[in-house]
C-alpha cells in the first residue's frame, strides 16, 4: 500500500472559507495513487474544514451566516477568552464541523469527485498561517 502526506499551507485574513480544493487536487494527482482514500487534516483547533457547495458563491455566504446566527461572537456567556474574543466561538465553531476530512477516489479521479464542491478551509479566528495535511 502507498502512502504519501504533505503539508499545505493556508494564510487566512481572518474569519471565513478559504479554498483548497485545487492544493488538494494539485498533492493527489502528484501523489501517484490513482485508487484509494485522501485524508485531510487541520492542525487547529480555531479551523476546519469543510466540502460544501462550491459552483455558486451565495452557498458560502449562506454557510457564514448561518454559523454566525448559530455561534454568535458577542455571546456574553462566553468564558473561554485566554487568546481574545473569538476564543471560545472558534472552538465551537470547529466542533460543529472537522478537523479532518476524507475522500475516496478510483481511476485516477480528482478531488474532491463530484461537480460543484469544494474544500474549504474554515478559518474561524483572527488571520494567521493554517496547515493540514493531506
Amino acid at each position: 500500500m502507498k502512502a504519501h502526506c504533505e503539508t499545505i499551507s493556508i494564510r487566512t485574513r481572518g474569519k471565513g472559507s478559504y479554498e483548497i480544493t485545487d492544493k488538494v487536487a494539485r498533492i493527489v494527482a502528484e501523489s501517484g495513487v490513482r485508487t484509494g482514500l485522501a485524508t485531510i487534516f487541520m492542525q487547529h483547533t480555531s479551523a476546519s474544514l469543510v466540502i460544501y457547495e462550491n459552483a455558486d458563491p451565495s452557498a458560502r455566504e449562506d454557510l457564514h451566516r448561518y454559523f454566525e446566527k448559530l455561534v454568535p461572537e458577542d455571546d456574553p456567556d462566553w468564558v473561554h477568552t485566554l487568546e481574545g474574543p473569538d476564543d471560545t466561538t472558534s472552538h465551537l465553531r470547529m466542533a460543529l464541523t472537522a478537523h479532518e476530512r476524507d475522500g475516496a477516489g478510483a481511476r485516477g479521479a480528482a478531488w474532491p469527485w463530484a461537480p460543484g464542491r469544494g474544500s474549504l478551509s474554515s478559518s474561524i479566528a483572527a488571520p494567521r498561517t493554517r496547515d493540514a495535511w493531506s
